[in-house]
Parts: C-alpha cells; structure tokens; sequence
C-alpha cells in the first residue's frame, strides 16, 4: 500500500532502538525523511546509517535527552517544518507505590508526558498552518490496564493519554490527527530488562521469565520492532486522517477488554 507520505518530514524520538528505531525505519520505508533522536550518539548514527542504506532518505541524527528543554531545543532546530511527529521515551524504573517521592514523579512526569507536550506545543501549530499533520505517540497498555509495579508510568502515561483526548479533537479539523500507541511487552532491550528482574525475583533464567510471559499472552509470543513500526506508519500515512485521539493497543490480546 502507498501510504502517500512520500517526501514529508519527520521527526522521531529515541529511535535508535527498539520501537523508535521500528517506527523510523517504517516511515523510510515510505520515503519519509527523517531527524532521528536518542541519548547515545554512536549508537544513533549507526541507525542513520542503516536507514540510509536500506530506503535511501535524507537522516538527521540529533543525539541529545529529549525529556530535557537543551536537548528539545536542538531536535527543534533540526525538525524544521516537520509534518509527523513521533514522540517515545524510555519509561521509568519498576518499583512499589511507597518507593517513590515526589522527585521520582516529576522526573516520570517530565519524560512521559511533559516533554511529549512540549513537542506538540512546538511543532503542531506549523502543522495546522499548512493543513496537514500527524502525531502519534508510543505510550503503553498500562494505560488501559496499569501495572502494579509501573506506577510511575501508569501516572505519567495516563496524563499524556488525557492531554492527548482534548488536544487532539481541538486540532482535527486542521488536518492534524493526534493518536496514541500503546505496548504491550515486545522484543526490545526494554524486555529483556524485565525479563531479568522476573528472573532474578523468581530465581529462574531470563529464558524461563520470557516463556512464562508468552504463555500470558493470547498470540504467544512478543511483539516485533518491525510490526509495531508498520502500524504507526499506517497512523502516520495519508489514509489515517479521520482516526483521531484514539489508543491503538499492540499487545498481542494481552489485555483483556471488550473496548
């Protein structure tokens, strides 16, 4: 399918692994010229090139923390007129409710929801100007089923999903549409992180901790980069304009819901 975004501008961030760098290489795929973002320089430029020489679009590498104001200033001066915008950042820590003060909240809040605010606010405007825009932000299935021990992402999360079901319907008839993707557990450093903390609690291997995962989940398996990346291609594609403020879940029927 031609998904009619060939020749636009994107920006995405921490894209250089995992479910970032999916979306990214889905919207080369698609003739997107992409600013590619994420904290590890080396790392990054290794994802440029690589986008490079599989799809043959323009890349920007821009290393630097986007859940800080420096490093969305320098992201900004490299997006230009950027016409998708693909917000992500690593989550926070696991941990019990009474772990947390108030400076583990505002540094969650500031990397899930205030930072992905901030990149709206910057760069939907122009969109709207021209007519045509998409946002689509990578949050997670906890929104719709929050998990115990991520309640600092449940919060953080949950805010932006809020933010996001206003924002969007005031900026739809615009011709920018603002949309949420939500996670469940894919094959990303992200789970294997996780994997290793079930397993060291449980006393079993990582091996074991992921088996034991799968068999929760109704496909039995983890997600890929690589569908996760072709779904928020498709929000991002010319064919999505009336899908708006919606929370697409990609967990493999982990989540148990009627709606």
């Amino acid at each position: 399918m031609d998904l009619g975004i060939s020749g636009k501008r994107a920006v995405v961030c921490a894209a250089s692994k995992g479910l970032g760098r999916g979306c990214a290489m889905a919207l080369a795929e698609a003739g997107v010229n992409l600013v590619i973002n994420a904290r590890g320089a080396e790392a990054l430029e290794e994802t440029a090139q690589a986008i490079r020489d599989a799809h043959g679009v323009e890349v920007t590498a821009v290393a630097a923390d986007i859940t800080t104001e420096e490093g969305r200033a320098k992201v900004l001066e490299a997006a230009g007129e950027a016409d998708i915008l693909v917000n992500n950042a690593g989550g926070p820590p696991p941990g019990m409710w009474q772990d947390w003060d108030r400076e583990d909240f505002i540094k969650a809040l500031d990397g899930n929801m205030l930072a992905p605010i901030a990149m709206i606010q910057a760069l939907v405007p122009a969109m709207m100007d021209r007519g045509w825009g998409r946002v689509v932000n990578i949050t997670s299935q906890s929104v719709k089923a929050p998990i115990p021990v991520l309640g600092l992402s449940n919060a953080a999360r949950a805010g932006l999903t809020g933010f996001v079901a206003g924002t969007s319907r005031q900026v739809a008839g615009s011709g920018v549409t603002i949309n949420n993707l939500l996670p469940g557990i894919h094959a990303t450093d992200r789970a294997v992180s996780l994997d290793k903390g079930v397993a060291d609690q449980q006393g079993i291997t990582p091996e074991e901790a992921k088996a034991q995962r799968c068999k929760s989940i109704p496909a039995g398996r983890y997600g890929t980069a690589e569908e996760f990346g072709a779904a928020c291609a498709f929000l991002c594609s010319g064919h999505a304009g009336f899908i708006v403020g919606q929370n697409l879940l990609l967990d493999g029927g982990g989540v148990n819901s009627t709606l």
